[in-house]
C-alpha cells in the first residue's frame, strides 16, 4: 500500500470500534456511510472513485500500517 494514504490506521481502528458501519475512500481520505465492513470499490459520494472500502477490510489490507 502506498504510504501516502490519506486513511490512518487510527481512523480504520475508531470505525472498526465504533461499529457503525463505516468505510473509507483511498483516493480523497472521505468517509463513507452503510458501507459493509467487507466492502470493496464502492463509489465514493465525494470524488465519484470507485476506491471505498470497509474499515474491517482496510486493516485486512494493511492500510495505515
Amino acid at each position: 500500500m502506498s504510504d501516502k494514504s490519506k486513511v490512518t490506521l487510527d481512523q480504520i481502528i475508531e470505525a472498526i470500534e465504533a461499529d457503525d458501519n463505516l468505510g473509507f475512500c483511498l483516493a480523497c481520505g472521505a468517509e463513507a456511510y452503510n458501507v459493509e465492513p467487507d466492502a470493496r470499490r464502492y463509489t465514493c459520494e465525494s470524488c465519484g472513485k470507485p476506491r471505498v472500502y470497509g474499515a474491517e477490510e482496510l486493516l485486512l489490507m494493511g492500510v495505515g500500517i
